[in-house]
């Protein structure tokens, strides 16, 4: 399924889920500093660069693309850490009237999303890149409990990655975890290599 938003065009999953990808992107194989970028929503909180993946595209092209496009570099597409379903309800206001309540508006009030999140080893960093140009993105390096911290105060759902990223190195079969977040943003990893099968 699609939906068209003004500036692109979402993709979504047969379970409902938006289609996302991301990379946490390493300045070298040693893992110790990840870039971050600056959120186009509130530019003084940072994010890990990813975002939705276009029709037809496969998660590892999307997460490719997205970091260029965001954080304006390139590098070596390394393991997949993780797929992190992430369902959101939101809560209607209270002085909402009951007949605004219909099928359609209560289905928009939750908010799913799944994202494939790659480790990417950075090889060039380019001077310009779209989203500089666009919005005035910022990017920054950081050490990994630096980046953890200013997520779990922004985007906690992010911060899990890197608990992931800590058990996938220590999967010996190479099989992704998937992480489900429920509305009370607390992680459950599984291990499930047909959920990364079926979703295209």
């Amino acid at each position: 399924m699609m939906k068209l938003k003004s500036n692109q065009t979402r993709t979504y999953d047969g379970d409902g889920y938006k289609k996302r990808a991301a990379c946490l992107c390493f300045r070298s194989e040693s893992e110790e500093e990840v870039l971050l970028v600056s959120s186009s929503r509130h530019p003084d909180k940072w994010i890990v660069p990813g975002g939705g993946m276009e029709p037809e595209e496969e998660p590892n092209v999307a997460a490719a693309r997205e970091v260029c496009e965001e954080a304006g570099v390139k590098g070596t597409l390394g393991r997949l850490v993780g797929v992190f379903e992430v369902s959101v309800r939101s809560h209607l206001p209270l002085s909402s009237p009951k007949s605004f309540l219909t099928a359609s508006s209560l289905q928009n009030q939750e908010r799913k999303h799944r994202t494939y999140v790659y480790v990417l080893i950075v090889t060039e960093v380019l001077d310009d890149w779209e989203d500089l140009v666009s919005i005035g993105r910022k990017r920054e390096w950081f050490k990994i409990d630096d980046a953890v911290q200013l997520l779990q105060c922004h985007k906690p759902v992010q911060a899990t990655y890197f608990e992931a990223l800590q058990e996938s190195c220590l999967t010996s079969n190479g099989t992704p975890l998937v992480a489900t977040i429920g509305g009370d943003l607390s992680p459950t990893y599984s291990i499930n290599q047909s959920s990364v099968s079926g979703i295209r």
